[in-house]
């Protein structure tokens, strides 16, 4: 019916959606919970049938004059609420502060925030599409239209032809818990009723193929900002999480093991927000992005891993120019390249190995905002201090062997043969107190050698196994120290 009203494959999703969604709303009922802010999440269905028994018997209790009943039921309670609690997997969170009680301003500075870049690239994404159209037609005949009309294709032209028990089979695997798109089809109504959609969506699919043209619908998405802190005054403090059509990551399970990277009479098209986090083209993608990202001085350094980047400069005789031009510099190729710097998260911290003299040194400035000047950091998981000491660092990594060192006595504890212990140790804890040790072991005091190694003391005690380093077998080889 919906085929034959409309060619364009927009309309004819628009229809099926909303006539999807109208049967779900008539078909299956709604249930309103009311939710208190002081309720337990550890308060379950067994919880609540206790509290409603003790209830029922101390109304009982007061109109019969015998509470036995009552006491019986108050001390279920009491033995439920525990249990409870233990059992729970205190996945529990409550909603960020000051999220759920914002006027609409905030969601009109997110939105606006998240798409900067598609307003500027809107225009130019619009004229290359337009020309790869025109190219594809001009290649390979005229195939639709601009509002998605199209003439009945040559089996040659079809790339890919999606049967319905391709489609019947995913609907069937969706996952149930995945959050509603903004169509509002969810995973359960396409698990449960896989065989009555599944030839309509088949129609539409092979539809979007023929054209090669997307539905508007199965492009729209719900964003949802998540705070990365607690409290988050600054937009970039906020992790947009794309919700998406539930039927369109179906289209994609059965059309992303038929992509090649070339296609004949096709064109390149410009990306202007990035490579969706989770692909795995996306780090090589950054990494060629930021590849012009380079130095400009010979007293500067630009070391850049993933998205963090780091400015090394060599202040002599109290000039600075060179390593605040850099950093100008830097702030103006993220800009040419629609990328932003967190101030937030950026720190200056400074190296002075003369004792002779306090030198006061300028504050570097990123968009208006001076950089916070500390006297250490974490940078790739080690704690660099300001005198180039490694207390903190090791401290840090024997409170974290240490805490491990309870999941292997738990070990033990089951009689676990010490092979196993040995390679749970080796995993787990030595891959802690072996991390980069090649850059701060050899600088390391003894004090902190002798934390670290107290540590590998005790897991031998709990294995009942040699924990030191054997020399190597190999003719030459010089042998390595015990322990650490």
């Amino acid at each position: 019916m919906f085929r034959r009203s409309t060619d364009d494959v927009s309309e004819f999703t628009e229809a099926v959606v909303g006539f999807i969604g109208k049967l779900v709303d008539d078909t299956i009922p709604r249930i309103t919970i009311k939710k208190f802010s002081n309720q337990k999440p550890w308060v379950d269905k067994t919880i609540h049938e206790a509290l409603n028994s003790r209830t029922a018997a101390y109304n009982a209790g007061i109109i019969s004059g015998n509470m036995d009943e009552y006491k019986s039921a108050a001390y279920g309670v009491r033995r439920a609420i525990p249990v409870a609690g233990t059992t729970d997997d205190h996945g529990y969170r409550s909603p960020p502060s000051g999220l759920m009680s914002a006027d609409e301003s905030l969601a009109n500075e997110l939105n606006t925030f998240f798409a900067r870049f598609e307003a500027t690239s809107s225009s130019a994404n619009a004229n290359s599409a337009s020309a790869n159209s025109a190219s594809a037609n001009s290649a390979n005949g005229t195939i639709g239209t601009a509002n998605g009309a199209c003439a009945e294709p040559t089996i040659e032209q079809r790339p890919l032809i999606i049967t319905e028990s391709d489609v019947r089979r995913v609907f069937k695997r969706v996952n149930t818990r995945k959050a509603v798109g903004p169509d509002g089809i969810c995973g359960r109504v396409l698990k449960a009723c896989a065989d009555q959609l599944a030839p309509v969506f088949t129609d539409i699919f092979n539809l979007s193929l023929m054209l090669g043209i997307v539905p508007s619908s199965f492009k729209r998405s719900t964003i949802v900002p998540v705070p990365k802190k607690p409290r988050s005054s600054d937009l970039n403090g906020y992790r947009p999480v794309a919700l998406t059509s539930v039927v369109m990551k179906c289209f994609e399970k059965l059309t992303d093991h038929n992509q090649y990277g070339w296609a004949t009479a096709s064109s390149t098209l410009t990306l202007s927000t990035g490579a969706p986090q989770g692909c795995v083209l996306s780090p090589l993608l950054y990494s060629l992005h930021t590849y012009d990202c380079t130095a400009t001085s010979s007293s500067t350094i630009i070391v850049k891993f993933a998205d963090d980047t780091v400015v090394m400069g060599l202040i002599s005789d109290n000039d600075e120019r060179a390593y605040l031009e850099e950093i100008k510099h830097l702030e103006n190729w993220c800009q040419e390249n629609n990328l932003l710097l967190s101030v937030s998260k950026t720190k200056e911290w400074i190296v002075d190995c003369s004792k002779k003299q306090e030198r006061h040194y300028r504050p570097v400035r990123i968009s208006g905002i001076t950089v916070e000047r500390v006297d250490s950091f974490r940078y790739l998981g080690v704690h660099i201090l300001q005198d180039l000491s490694w207390s903190r660092h090791t401290s840090s990594l024997a409170k974290k062997a240490r805490q491990r060192l309870y999941h292997l006595r738990r070990l033990r504890d089951f009689r676990l043969p010490s092979k196993i212990l040995r390679n749970f140790y080796t995993c787990t804890i030595e891959s802690i107190l072996t991390g980069n040790i090649t850059v701060w072991f050899g600088n390391s005091t003894k004090q902190d050698r002798q934390a670290l190694q107290r540590v590998v003391c005790s897991a031998e005690c709990i294995t009942h196994t040699d924990l030191t380093c054997r020399p190597s077998t190999t003719s030459g080889a010089r042998p390595r120290p015990g322990g650490l």
